[in-house]
């Protein structure tokens, strides 16, 4: 059975317009490789909410790695989906939190008064990602396109060399600091005293909490979606619980040999496409919705990308929540991105530490930590995946989802990024 909301002051201020989440829906999340390895990422993106077509104003889609053929991916994914050609549609990208900024962004032009009804969301494909030819085979190949004579054609392939050949990959660290982010976490979780037991106790909890709510039903944004010559796929892949001997037989998988990262207490590479439809309560009122929350508060931050790269829930969580007027222990859902295990716990270390807040943030006090019992109980994206630019449109949405069922009232999700970038957001339910 629902609760009902218990009562606490509404969010809603005189004269600013109330913003609400009518609907979010995703794709199964996939194991990169598997199911969806055939296909296009734009053919990843649904709809289920029954709106016109014509209704919706504008598109905004979060997406990393992008496919070079359709780097504008929200435009060719509402063409492909039926939306008008009258609508505009355009792609966002940062990181991990791509689909976080799609949702701003339609919060923003919503705000604005520029839209009444905007589709956000997100969507990545790690099963084909684009790889190059090497700079120098590149640099050959542009300049064979211009040459004018045989001669000069044959003196460019003559001058390639079975090293230009090699391929490039998509860079899997940052450019600033050239440190891949496993790498990063796995310094991060040293520093802040996070063990290799409490790591992969925190992802045996995330896949086994991630198995109990997609048992019971909870995960009721995930939508079936038919892989064209394959099966229907109905439900996330990557959910595995272990067990902590099976775990523990695991090797670093980036610091090593004495590292405390491995495959099995991170997210892995995974497929998948998420949408929300965000609208002006009066527009989703007067076409007959009934939405599932109000976007309230929500920040970016930025810090030291090489020692603070995976601490923006730290830096973003006390700022959103003095933005919004609450404190920790108004909020009754919790919904934070796990990358890593050791990552998380780091936050939840430095959040509650009055010398971090103080030394790095300029701040007199910690913020707290989030109690575990309120606290990703659906599993994360260490059990569920992760695809990039997808799972913004999936913490929000289950956020509005846990309130509903749990009968709460204020709900946070916080999330980092590449580059030491992070976003938080506040979200309030709609009265039952």
């Amino acid at each position: 059975a629902q609760v009902q909301a218990k009562s606490k002051k509404t969010l809603a201020r005189p004269g600013v317009k109330n913003i609400v989440l009518v609907e979010g829906v995703r794709t199964p999340f996939l194991l990169s490789g598997t199911t969806y390895a055939a296909l296009n990422c734009q053919e990843g993106l649904l709809n289920r909410t029954g709106i016109p077509k014509d209704a919706v104003d504008y598109l905004i889609y979060g997406t990393v790695i992008q496919e070079v053929k359709t780097s504008n991916v929200a435009r060719e994914a509402a063409l492909g989906a039926g939306f008008s050609d009258k609508i505009p549609a355009h792609t966002v990208t940062m990181a991990c939190i791509s689909s976080n900024q799609a949702m701003t962004s339609a919060v923003g032009l919503i705000a604005a008064g520029q839209c009444d009804a905007v589709v956000a969301g997100g969507v990545e494909f790690m099963s084909d990602v684009p790889i190059r030819h090497s700079r120098k085979m590149r640099k050959t190949m542009l300049s064979l396109n211009k040459a004018k004579t045989l001669g000069q054609r044959l003196g460019l392939l003559g001058s390639i060399r079975l090293a230009h050949l090699a391929p490039e990959l998509p860079a899997v660290a940052e450019f600033s600091t050239a440190e891949t982010m496993g790498h990063s976490a796995d310094r991060l979780a040293a520093a802040f005293g996070v063990s290799r037991l409490e790591q992969d106790e925190f992802a045996l909890r995330s896949h086994t909490l991630a198995k109990k709510a997609q048992d019971n039903g909870l995960l009721e944004d995930v939508i079936a979606f038919k892989v064209p010559g394959r099966d229907i796929v109905s439900k996330d892949n990557g959910i595995r619980p272990s067990s902590m001997e099976q775990m523990g037989k695991l090797k670093a998988a980036f610091v090593k040999p004495h590292g405390t990262v491995t495959a099995a207490n991170s997210s892995f590479l995974t497929d998948g496409a998420s949408a929300v439809l965000i609208m002006s309560e009066e527009k989703a009122l007067a076409m007959g919705f009934k939405p599932k929350a109000y976007l309230r508060d929500f920040v970016y931050v930025s810090q030291d990308p090489k020692d603070q790269l995976l601490l923006g829930p730290t830096y973003a969580t006390p700022k959103v929540l003095e933005r919004a007027g609450l404190s920790l222990a108004d909020i009754d859902v919790f919904e934070f991105h796990e990358a890593f295990a050791g990552q998380i716990m780091a936050n939840l270390k430095a959040m509650d530490s009055d010398w971090f807040a103080q030394t790095y943030m300029g701040r007199k006090a910690k913020v707290g930590t989030p109690p575990l019992d309120k606290f990703n109980l659906w599993g994360g994206s260490l059990s569920l995946g992760h695809p990039f630019g997808a799972t913004g449109c999936r913490l929000v949405t289950t956020v509005a989802h846990r309130l509903k069922k749990e009968g709460g009232q204020y709900g946070l999700v916080a999330a980092c990024a590449a580059g030491g970038q992070g976003h938080a957001m506040v979200i309030e339910a709609y009265p039952q």
